[in-house]
């Protein structure tokens, strides 16, 4: 019988190539990890937490995204179980666990007898990829951003986020940051909208891009302008300019029953590939 050796560590500044190989084995599911990795080179300063690798005879099998988000890579069920049991170790510091279905469930069944209930369980959330460009026209006002128009989309981007998280990411003192993200976001050239006469009528984000895919957030029309086509065409746009200048696929994932959502992202080209999960607390 051949023995596997496991075990599981913080990964650094050494492992970022054998890191970017892992992901490399699923760019588009793996976005935000590849993402993360690359812009910190898995220093923990710039992490703001760990990514944890787990090895079976000293290679690299998986990884875990251990911040703000608990972000399970490629986690095969044995390193789901030891991401769980180290996470009950070092205590809870994540406000969401969100990856693809099967590795997140797996990882709060480890979780569940200990951690604090969410308050949000959302267990189906297809996965929708872009890699073509949309087979529709296009928004032609929707654009970039401007770095002068980032006091017009700030309180739209606090609109979207309470409506779509549940509470506003201004609580807790966290107006600055939230701020510095959106205009980092603007700053990037990764936030999208179509402002007129003051108003926000319709707007998006690139949360995080690598060069093999892009991912979008953020989808955001004003509530009096909805169903009225707008996150198509807008979405339509968006797709363009991302497959263009930014990323050769486009990733989002969105809630099951936001049936108008899904319907918006399909006719914009969107196929879904897969199934997330995210749990809030």
């Amino acid at each position: 019988m051949v023995r596997t050796s496991q075990s599981i560590r913080v990964l650094g500044p050494s492992d970022v190539q054998e890191a970017l190989a892992l992901v490399a084995t699923d760019p588009v599911t793996n976005v935000f990890a590849e993402y993360r990795t690359r812009i910190t080179q898995l220093d923990t300063r710039w992490l703001g937490g760990e990514m944890w690798g787990f090895l079976e005879n000293d290679r690299l099998v998986s990884m875990c995204h251990v911040g703000a988000n608990l972000v399970p890579v490629n986690a095969t069920p044995a390193a789901s179980q030891a991401f769980a049991e180290r996470a009950l170790r070092s205590g809870p510091r994540s406000s969401t666990i969100v990856g693809p279905h099967e590795a997140v469930a797996q990882l709060w069944a480890g979780l569940e007898e200990h951690w604090p209930k969410p308050r949000d369980f959302r267990w189906d959330q297809p996965h929708m990829v872009a890699t073509s460009p949309a087979p529709l026209r296009g928004d032609p006002l929707v654009r970039r951003t401007t770095k002068q128009e980032s006091d017009l989309l700030y309180p739209a981007c606090v609109a979207m986020y309470t409506e779509e998280v549940g509470i506003s990411p201004e609580i807790d003192g966290g107006k600055d940051l939230y701020r510095a993200r959106v205009n980092q976001l603007i700053g990037r050239g990764w936030s999208f909208s179509r402002i007129e006469d003051g108003r926000v009528l319709f707007k998006a984000e690139v949360a995080c891009a690598t060069p093999s895919a892009c991912q979008i957030q953020g989808v955001y029309v004003h509530p009096d302008l909805r169903r009225q086509g707008l996150a198509t065409a807008g979405m339509a746009t968006v797709v363009d300019i991302c497959l263009r200048e930014i990323a050769p696929a486009v990733s989002l994932y969105v809630n099951a029953h936001n049936l108008p959502a899904r319907a918006a992202y399909a006719r914009a080209g969107f196929e879904q590939v897969g199934t997330f999960a995210t749990l809030m607390f």
